[in-house]
């Protein structure tokens, strides 16, 4: 396990080096940094200044080193637009995403994890037809589409939840379904093929034959196994609903880190974009990595493959 665990690290590491190095050059690549802090109107002497003040006029991979050792000490620079440090306009915006992100995520494993044991216990029958009904539904749904509908039809029509802002709990209701609802047929699926599979495995019928209540057999033989895929799953669509928070944090204004890098991408904000997919990505790679090592704790035989 120990050396499992130390492998999937150091796997993770050589990732995040991976993709601050393309992001970093990418931006770079995509805007000059210097004509975006002097402004469009501004004469070549003065963009040649900055270049020279800020360090741009020397070669990528120098600065690249500088950004990163900085990054490591969570030193992201200035806002180019705002003057202020990328690291203070993250925190104060990060705890809305993490917020947006885990009530999402538990939305879709409230539904989705029910929902698939019981349909995978009654195959082909109604339960079953309407999950199966449930997750088409929900893959085809366009999730910014399903985001105004319910901001319509709850917000505008029945004014029962507010529509804008992070002032209360209410305000995370429509946003939670909209984000958490995506995840769920992908969540449901898996947990219903891999009950279905377990369900019809040898250890389950020995279980039954020992006399062990339905009980026992469903939560603690079949469900735990069947749950393994599903626990590294809900990882990466957790990470991918931190990453991907951009598109409903505008439409409802949560003002969260998804908001902060739409914000930064109409300005050109370099440093601000740059922090943003950095601890997107290390999310997302510390969520992929603990979920292989839950998985390897539920069943050992991960480890020593």
């Amino acid at each position: 396990m120990l050396a499992y665990a130390i492998k999937r690290s150091f796997a993770a590491f050589l990732i995040l080096i991976v993709v601050s190095g393309l992001t970093f050059s990418l931006s770079h690549l995509s805007a000059d940094p210097a004509l975006t802090i002097a402004g469009e109107q501004a004469s070549d002497e003065d963009i040649q200044a900055i270049r020279e003040l800020y360090g741009f006029d020397r070669p990528i991979y120098i600065q690249y080193l500088e950004w990163a050792g900085r990054a490591m000490t969570g030193d992201f620079g200035e806002s180019y637009h705002y003057g202020e440090r990328v690291s203070t306009m993250i925190a104060g915006r990060i705890g809305t995403t993490m917020s947006l992100g885990v009530l999402a995520i538990l939305f879709a494993l409230i539904i989705s994890i029910p929902l698939g044991v019981v349909a995978a216990m009654r195959p082909n029958s109604l339960v079953d037809r309407f999950a199966l009904l449930v997750a088409v539904f929900g893959q085809a749904l366009p999730t910014f589409w399903f985001a105004l509908m319910m901001i319509i039809v709850l917000g505008v029509w029945w004014r029962w939840l507010p529509i804008s802002g992070n002032d209360s709990w209410a305000h995370f209701v429509m946003p939670t379904i909209a984000l958490g609802y995506y995840a769920t047929p992908a969540l449901m699926r898996l947990t219903r093929a891999g009950m279905i599979e377990v369900l019809g495995s040898d250890y389950i019928r020995t279980a039954r034959a020992k006399g062990l209540s339905p009980t026992v057999v469903l939560f603690k033989h079949a469900l735990r196994n069947a749950i393994i895929p599903v626990v590294a799953l809900a990882a990466v669509w957790f990470g991918f609903m931190l990453g991907g928070s951009i598109v409903i944090e505008t439409i409802f204004n949560l003002k969260g880190i998804g908001w902060l890098s739409y914000d930064a991408l109409l300005r050109s904000d370099l440093p601000v974009v740059q922090a943003i997919v950095l601890i997107f990505a290390s999310l997302y790679v510390v969520l992929t990595l603990a979920a292989d090592l839950v998985n390897a704790w539920l069943d050992p035989r991960i480890s020593v493959r």
